[in-house]
């Protein structure tokens, strides 16, 4: 301690020693070489009135008081440099713990600069800011990317779907909501399906369902317009509801069951009518790119439901159609052959005018029958005309005119039949609408005959009829249906050697050609040349029996492309045997463009996606490039930081340093002269330990001080005792700093010694 005090004010010491010897100096001169002054004593005396005497009796305090002001001036320097190191060395951990989590990735992490800044430090918050941002743009780009590719494929995948030949919507209900909702990652789908058909009320069938990898059984109905579903189709806009009603749907699996996080309903909608209704329950709520991937989907979905129905709907009317023409035909044979039977009796019936009961029984008990005389009045009508025409006896009909049982608008053209009979012309043979007593339409195969007399005029018209009105609704209905059908579809007829023989208007239009351009033209005339040889087996198929469904492409008159997905049909004739095969297909141009795309698309994303692999190689050199420049600038730091250690660890006060905990962290040379502690056995104990628990209790400061997570004194110096080692108290003059880096607080204490201050 002595030695301490001794080194820092031996200036002043030697200054006041350097005063005294130069008056002492002056004083012996005189005593020495002035005769006149008697001794020391006296030479002081005899220059008491001298003014040299006595500026040189000041010389010591004027000598020591001008080292004493050098002396403080050269402490305060050095304090300054401390401080100035300690600030260095601060910036410097601060700055390698930034570094540090760069390099870790770390894209939080803040630099603190203070105060200060640096072209280094500058440097540092500039590359942070350009990894960040680099790190989202890369991050937001590959998400994009991503979303692209998995919309990309789920379209490519979808579309190999739609595109398979089905015959029965169950299934391909199922098979579109099953992988709907395992793309997408939801948990619950149903197709909904609406079902128009002519004299029932519009509803909702659902097709198909789906949840939790299993496949479940479509039986529910709802009504058009009713729930959500009904509002959907009805508005004909999707519904995305994120706040389930409890009760409208619960999703079951084998931990029990709970209500959807979020539902979306998508209509299928294709030229302004909808088809139906995708409903999709999820307990996550769904992207935007999702819900729009969903959207295209249902676009093709719907276009294919509608053709699938179109399909169902045609091959069952050519069915019915072709049943319906045998069963004409069947008749028309029958009619034909009974006609001809009954002319052969009335051409007998002048020969064998005995048979003629026998022959009007056996026609009363087959045939509508009724007699007319020249005037149109009816003379006779049998039980057949009477039940069939709605009248309960001869006495309402017999004696009417014939224009009674005729619609007006039929009077007509059969006006000049009538008066051809009557004049005894050819009989009449053909359909013949009657109208009953109730008003409506009696559909007959009937014959009006001219009856002569002897002479050879006419007496009477004969009427023989067969009641053909419900094969002849339906024949009406099937042509209107068939007539609706050649309005929505391409329609073409071919004979067995593959010439065209008739084509609708929408086909025409489609291919660019008019009727006469149509004359004489092949089958393969229209088809693309990249179709000939599969069509030819195709084409060998269809001429067997086989029906063919699935896509085609064509070429227009002009040379363009048409993609067709049709069904190519052979219908036979009342023998069993080919007849002509009919084409009925729906134009998909379009919808194959946008496949095409979309894989044209998946080959460019795939490009990108190698720049991208390229782009980040290149990065990654860069950034190696800049870890060697970041360690060697560490390594100078590091340098620099072992500098100022050393720096401070020379310095005269004592320095120690405490982190939150009050754990001490630094202890330099001077601190362990001052308690008489060394460094290897104090660093890591409590700060308490430097101080006396009396100290501790009685003074605020101190306990502030040692006391973890206290608020303490900082940038005020502080006069308190401490008690070294050996229990020797002693008084110290108390600086406390603060530094924070992130969460971790330190607290440095500079201790100046002044027990032997002099002022």
């Amino acid at each position: 301690m002595i030695s301490k005090l001794f080194k820092l004010h031996y200036p002043v010491l030697l200054a006041f020693l350097m005063g005294v010897l130069v008056w002492a100096g002056y004083v012996a001169d005189k005593a020495y070489f002035d005769d006149n002054v008697p001794g020391f004593s006296g030479a002081i005396a005899g220059n008491t009135s001298n003014p040299a005497f006595w500026f040189l009796s000041a010389a010591p305090l004027v000598f020591s008081f001008a080292a004493y002001r050098y002396n403080r001036s050269v402490v305060s320097k050095l304090r300054k440099h401390k401080r100035k190191l300690k600030l260095s060395n601060r910036n410097s951990g601060r700055l390698l713990e930034f570094v540090q989590g760069l390099i870790t990735g770390r894209q939080d992490i803040t630099l603190d600069t203070g105060d200060q800044s640096d072209e280094l430090t500058n440097s540092l918050v500039k590359l942070q800011e350009h990894l960040v941002n680099t790190h989202k743009q890369d991050e937001q780009r590959r998400k994009e990317d991503e979303q692209r590719r998995w919309t990309a494929e789920g379209l490519a995948k979808f579309g190999d779907i739609l595109r398979g030949n089905y015959d029965n919507i169950e299934e391909l209900s199922y098979q579109i909501i099953s992988n709907l909702v395992k793309y997408t990652n939801s948990n619950q789908g149903a197709v909904y399906i609406l079902h128009n058909e002519a004299g029932q009320e519009k509803q909702f069938e659902m097709t198909a369902c789906y949840a939790y990898e299993r496949r479940k059984y479509a039986d529910k109905r709802i009504e058009y317009g009713e729930g959500l579903v009904g509002a959907c189709a009805l508005e004909m806009e999707k519904i995305y509801m994120t706040d389930i009603p409890d009760d409208y749907l619960n999703i079951t699996s084998g931990l029990g069951t709970a209500n959807p996080r979020c539902l979306l309903l998508i209509p299928l909608n294709i030229n302004e009518t909808n088809h139906g209704v995708i409903e999709i329950a999820s307990f996550y709520e769904l992207e935007k790119y999702k819900v729009e991937f969903i959207e295209k989907v249902a676009e093709s979905v719907a276009s294919t439901i509608a053709t699938v129905k179109i399909n169902i709907r045609t091959s069952q009317l050519l069915r019915e159609s072709q049943e319906q023409a045998k069963a004409l035909a069947e008749q028309e044979e029958q009619m034909r052959q009974n006609m001809e039977e009954l002319q052969a009796t009335q051409e007998e019936a002048a020969r064998y005018s005995e048979q003629f009961v026998s022959f009007t029984n056996s026609v009363n008990h087959t045939l509508i029958r009724a007699e007319y005389d020249i005037n149109g009045v009816l003379l006779y009508a049998n039980a057949k005309f009477l039940n069939k025409l709605g009248y309960p006896g001869k006495e309402e009909v017999e004696g009417q005119h014939i224009s009674m049982f005729i619609n007006e608008k039929d009077r007509e053209w059969f006006e000049p039949i009538w008066d051809n009979l009557v004049k005894g012309g050819r009989h009449f043979e053909g359909y013949m609408k009657h109208v009953t007593r109730t008003g409506q339409d009696l559909w007959t195969m009937a014959t009006y005959t001219c009856v002569r007399n002897n002479n050879g005029e006419t007496e009477k018209i004969l009427c023989l009829a067969i009641d053909t009105t419900e094969q002849k609704k339906q024949s009406l209905d099937y042509e209107g249906q068939l007539a609706a059908l050649d309005l929505s579809n391409l329609k073409v007829e071919y004979s067995i050697d593959g010439e065209l023989i008739t084509a609708n208007e929408k086909f025409m239009d489609t291919m660019q050609y008019s009727e006469d351009e149509l004359s004489g033209k092949m089958v393969f005339d229209i088809l693309h040349k990249d179709e000939y040889e599969e069509f030819q087996q195709v084409w060998e198929d269809v001429m067997k029996g086989k029906p063919f469904g699935g896509q085609i492409k064509g070429v227009t008159q002009r040379g363009e492309e048409r993609w067709l997905r049709g069904t190519f049909s052979a219908v036979r004739d009342m023998y069993g045997d080919i007849a002509k095969i009919i084409l009925i297909a729906s134009e998909i141009t379009k919808e194959k463009k946008m496949e095409m795309e979309t894989i044209r698309q998946t080959e460019l994303l795939k490009e990108q996606e190698e720049k991208l692999r390229n782009s980040r190689v290149e990065l990654r050199a860069k950034l190696k490039e800049t870890k060697e420049e970041m360690k060697q600038q560490f390594r100078e730091i590091e340098r620099i930081k072992l500098r100022n250690e050393r720096t401070l660890e020379g310095a005269l006060d004592a320095i120690v340093t405490i982190n939150q905990a009050g754990l001490i962290q630094f202890f330099n040379k001077a601190s362990e002269d001052l308690w008489n502690y060394r460094k290897e056995d104090i660093i890591g104990k409590s700060v308490s330990m430097l101080f006396s628990k009396e100290q501790i209790e009685e003074d605020e400061f101190i306990r502030a001080y040692v006391a973890p997570g206290a608020k303490k004194v900082i940038g005020e110096r502080k006069e308190v005792n401490i008690t070294d080692k050996n229990g020797e108290v002693k008084p110290v003059l108390f600086l406390l700093s603060e530094a924070k880096v992130d969460n971790e607080h330190t607290y440095t204490a500079f201790v100046q010694n002044i027990e032997v201050e002099l002022f």
